[in-house]
């Protein structure tokens, strides 16, 4: 009969790679929940897609790793990953610089769904705005897509009347955060600023999105004079940084 020593003998030098490859598998799954967790609020193909990239280059590590542990040499190994890293990026290119786009318009594109913009020949009032374009809707009620990079690369017009007094201002809160609490301090803290704003609209707070552990939402004042528009925007992120910090020293 064979030895238990004989049969140790005989897989103790690919013991490293196997625990390799099985702290690899409970790593991708981690990975794959966590970047679930982070693009929730994209498209499903978008969500699926990022989940299996992070998968595939958690094996790939795991497996270069496990090579190693074996004593062969990954520099094969290493040369696919490199190729197959600069195929993904070149693949991604367009739908990572659309969905880069959609974050900065966020913050710094004046229009939002509801306006009426012109932008590469195009005009439309805007109907969504999602992870890789903005939707418009024409006066021939036509759908027209524009990929969200031309939104930061093109000149962009609002025609929406009024549209230049809007500051809109992104916030995002903890769960832990009393959101009643937040926009009763937030709506004291701006009546400060009434002599730049345009007492016939006040302040509006709409939710974006909510989850347990936070809630995204949206800021909207009414400026007096267009020359105000930079001092206004800092003053009113100044002030949402303040009430945040005071809404979480009052819960403590």
């Amino acid at each position: 009969m064979v030895g238990f020593d004989t049969v140790w003998s005989l897989f103790a030098p690919y013991l490293p790679a196997l625990v390799i490859l099985v702290f690899t598998i409970i790593f991708a799954w981690l990975v794959n929940l966590v970047i679930g967790r982070l693009v929730r609020q994209s498209s499903t193909q978008m969500a699926g897609a990022a989940r299996r990239l992070g998968v595939v280059v958690v094996a790939l590590i795991g497996g270069t790793l496990a090579l190693q542990a074996l004593g062969v040499s990954p520099g094969i190994l290493l040369l696919v990953i490199a190729l197959l890293g600069v195929t993904i990026l070149v693949a991604l290119w367009a739908p990572l610089g659309n969905y880069g786009a959609k974050y900065f318009s966020d913050i710094y594109t004046p229009f939002k769904v509801g306006d009426t913009i012109k932008v590469q020949g195009y005009s439309g009032k805007v109907i969504e705005i999602n992870a890789m374009t903005t939707i418009l809707l024409s006066d021939e009620e036509q759908l027209i897509s524009v990929p969200n990079v031309s939104m930061i690369r093109d000149v962009v017009v609002n025609t929406s009347p009024q549209a230049w007094k809007e500051v809109v201002t992104p916030v995002s809160l903890s769960g832990n955060v009393d959101l009643p609490a937040f926009e009763s301090e937030l709506r004291k803290s701006l009546s400060k600023l009434r002599m730049r704003l345009d007492r016939r609209f006040p302040p509006v707070l709409t939710t974006k999105a909510r989850t347990p552990q936070s809630t995204d939402l949206i800021l909207i004042v009414m400026l007096r004079r267009p020359e105000d528009r930079d001092a206004v925007t800092v003053e009113v992120n100044k002030r949402v940084a303040e009430v945040i910090e005071q809404v979480r020293g009052a819960k403590r």
